[in-house]
């Protein structure tokens, strides 16, 4: 770093002890010398904004970034505004007088815009220097006491007192310096003869130039003038004025012409033909934009004027004559572009939440939005604004900064996405517009519970299931996302047949699928009710309750079971029938159950082995065992029937029963039969003697009744007809129907052990059913 940067450094820093800057109307000014070290500091600004240094990282606080070099950076845990690139104000500014950078910074929670403008002050770091180190004169040695020369004048880019201040020549005898202002803070050199030198005595001067700028300390720049003498044309081109103006709009076409300079030559031939051009201080911009006609002096638009890179354009035009020794003229022309709307606005999103939560309340802040505009006056003028039927608002709280806010609820499961179009224009003619679409997600929050397609379910399994096998899926949905959605499902403890029901089924949480923990039995547990209930993994959980009927369908697991005749030996019945007995006699009633339902417990009876079918039918609905013909003295007198009991199940299932059928005609047959049939049985012969006894007395008593029983039998036949009805409905089962064409017996017939059906043998007996219970000792 040079002397003259340490010396304003040092003075900076002091000044920015002693006079500390204010923050006013939401803005903060700062000044500092140009070309200061990177890292160089520029204001305490968490100070200056009276925020918490310790606080800075945690609110985000931050420059506004822009498409233009970032010259100033945060230092967040001083909390001071420090140089991040080198400042060249000249770079920056040119040779405009006032020079600042401006920019915002943004702090969230809450959300804060501050305007930072930073002046900088130009310090004396550029020596005036000449376009060309040598300037070379032809002068004629007639030429007239008076004649003025002017030279190209040196550039500084430096400004106000640091700029260009004057001009100095070296002392001589023939020529004095005179310094013209011009348009703004330039100064012509003009050099002016004094006397004209003799150039027989000398042929070529050399004077030094020397410019001189007004830093402490000053600079200089030089250039040599080197003056050939010679004996010429003695008059030079004149301009009509010396300072030319136009005014031309920014958009004007290529080829539009500006304007025609004229100058005039009191020399005729070639030393009064004039040509124009380009003066040799003109700049390279000017060069592009303009050209001069060297015959006629008309200047044109060469390329496209922009306002916004120059408001104002000097163009420098020289005036030559052909002739020998011919001395060129200089004119100005300044050139006012004048501004039209050719700037569209530029929208920049600053600050953007990546989501927003959709119970967020009406007002919150969601993005933050500045708008620039490059034209100026009601060109440079913005407006925003979005469509009306987004739950979205514009807020403007800072010169062309609007915060985007939420103005109605938000529902992500309706919308999860909004594309929300910002349209900008300016206030020119014709109106500019911009877009600029921001992409804001909706964030999901547990405000659904999980739902079922049905309030009551019902759920049908066969019995001797499989332990472990599915019973029923109940699969629930829940509009939100991610956790929110995320379903788990349990059983609540209800009761099933007096029993908790988690001994009969239980429930996957995750998939919903229930499964039994038993194998059911229809004949036990008919149907029973659980309740499931789906539970969401939000933040805070929401559930739903649903009901589901299980019904158990019967299964063909249960073999009929015969309960009359009541057998006496194993699953032998023994009864007897008189010889007596005419076609039609019932000769007994066989009786069974079913502990299954519906087509499972629909029997029917029939004739297994029989010795002579022609004698015995039975009914296939009832069991009645009748007799088919008279019974004849050539009919043995023991009669084996087997009798078959099956059911109307897939597969049927069956049961049998042996009956020993005793045809009686007199005492001694019956006791000689019983006693043949005890010996068959294998009784032990010690009780043989007591047996026989028993049964000849219960014989005689016996036969007595049966022919008894045999005349009212064959008297009343008819009626026994009649009532037949009766007796058959004495041990029917009724059915009903389930809601699923499923029957199931209404009434469940529980035979006890000691259970014995007895028909007497008298046509009354034989329509009625008595139950009779045996003491224990018979058992």
């Amino acid at each position: 770093m040079g002397l003259y940067q340490t010396y304003w450094l040092l003075k900076w820093q002091l000044l920015s002890l002693v006079l500390p800057w204010n923050l006013v109307s939401g803005q903060m000014r700062y000044s500092i010398p140009e070309e200061l070290p990177l890292g160089a500091f520029v204001g305490n600004i968490a100070a200056d904004l009276g925020l918490d240094v310790e606080q800075l990282p945690a609110r985000n606080f931050r420059i506004v970034p822009s498409p233009r070099k970032q010259y100033f950076s945060l230092n967040l845990d001083k909390g001071v505004l420090v140089v991040n690139q080198k400042i060249d104000r000249e770079q920056i500014c040119g040779t405009v007088p006032g020079c600042a950078l401006t920019f915002e910074t943004v702090i969230d929670d809450p959300l804060n815009v501050h305007h930072i403008e930073v002046e900088i002050v130009d310090i004396n770091d550029n020596a005036p220097l000449f376009p060309k180190n040598e300037f070379r004169l032809e002068i004629s040695e007639v030429a007239a006491p008076g004649v003025r020369f002017p030279l190209e004048s040196a550039y500084d880019p430096d400004v106000g007192t640091n700029s260009l201040q004057t001009y100095r020549l070296a002392r001589n005898q023939y020529f004095e310096l005179e310094i013209q202002s011009r348009s703004g803070d330039s100064k012509l050199p003009i050099l002016v003869m004094e006397r004209a030198p003799d150039r027989e005595h000398q042929t070529t001067l050399q004077l030094l130039l020397t410019a001189i700028d007004g830093g402490i300390p000053e600079r200089s720049g030089t250039a040599q003038i080197i003056i050939r003498i010679l004996d010429a044309n003695d008059n030079m081109p004149t301009f009509s004025q010396a300072v030319y103006r136009v005014r031309l709009l920014e958009n004007v076409p290529v080829g539009t012409p500006v304007i025609k300079v004229n100058a005039t030559d009191l020399d005729e031939g070639s030393n009064g033909e004039i040509r124009y051009s380009f003066g040799s201080h003109a700049s390279a911009q000017v060069r592009e934009l303009f050209s001069v006609d060297p015959k006629t002096g008309q200047i044109r638009v060469k390329g496209p004027l922009d306002f916004e890179a120059g408001a104002e354009l000097e163009i420098s035009v020289q005036a030559e004559d052909q002739g020998f020794l011919s001395v060129p003229v200089h004119c100005d022309v300044l050139v006012e572009v004048v501004d039209v709307n050719d700037n569209a606005p530029e929208v920049t999103v600053t600050s953007l939440s990546s989501s927003v939560a959709e119970d967020v309340p009406p007002g919150t802040v969601v993005a933050l939005i500045s708008v620039t505009d490059a034209d100026i006056g009601e060109n440079g003028e913005t407006r925003c604004q979005i469509p009306n039927n987004l739950p979205f608002k514009l807020d403007s709280t800072f010169r062309n900064y609007y915060r985007l806010l939420t103005k109605g609820a938000l529902d992500r499961e309706t919308v999860s996405q909004y594309g929300i179009t910002v349209t900008c224009s300016d206030a020119g003619l014709p109106v500019l517009t911009t877009n600029k679409t921001i992409q804001l997600k909706i964030s999901d929050v547990n405000d659904n519970p999980p739902r079922f397609s049905q309030t009551v379910y019902t759920a049908y399994v066969t019995e001797n299931n499989i332990i472990g096998s599915s019973v029923y899926s109940v699969p629930a949905s829940d509009a939100d996302v991610n956790l929110n959605s995320k379903l788990s499902y349990s059983i609540l403890n209800t009761q099933a047949g007096g029993s908790p029901v988690f001994g009969y089924v239980s429930i996957n949480s995750d998939s919903g699928v229930i499964s039994a923990e038993r194998s059911f039995d229809y004949e036990d547990l008919k149907k029973f009710q659980i309740e499931i209930q789906a539970t969401d993994a939000g933040e805070l959980p929401l559930s739903t309750n649903v009901s589901i009927n299980v019904v158990i369908l019967d299964q063909n697991d249960n073999a009929p079971a015969i309960v009359s005749p009541r057998p006496e030996y194993g699953s032998t019945a023994v009864e007897t029938l008189s010889r007596s007995a005419e076609p039609g006699y019932l000769v007994v009633k066989v009786s069974a159950v079913d502990a299954d339902s519906g087509q499972n417990a629909r029997l029917t009876y029939q004739l297994g082995q029989v010795a002579d079918r022609g004698l015995f039918t039975i009914a296939p609905d009832t069991g009645e065992i009748w007799t088919i013909r008279r019974v004849v003295n050539a009919d043995p007198t023991k009669q084996s029937l087997m009798v078959v009991v099956k059911d109307n199940g897939v597969p049927p299932l069956k049961a049998t029963m042996n009956i020993i059928l005793t045809l009686e005609g007199s005492d001694t047959e019956t006791l000689s039969e019983l006693t043949g049939l005890s010996e068959d049985l294998g009784f032990p012969s010690d009780i043989s003697l007591y047996l026989v006894i028993a049964l000849g007395t219960i014989s005689s008593i016996f036969l007595v009744i049966l022919v008894i029983l045999a005349v009212k039998v064959h008297r009343s036949r008819d009626v026994f007809n009649r009532r037949r009805y009766d007796l058959d409905t004495c041990c029917c089962l009724g059915s009903t129907h389930s809601l699923n064409g499923i029957q199931k017996a209404s009434v469940n017939l529980q035979i006890p052990p000691n259970y014995v059906e007895v028909f007497g043998r008298d046509p009354l007996s034989q329509n009625c059913c008595y139950e009779v219970c045996s003491s224990s000792d018979n058992k």
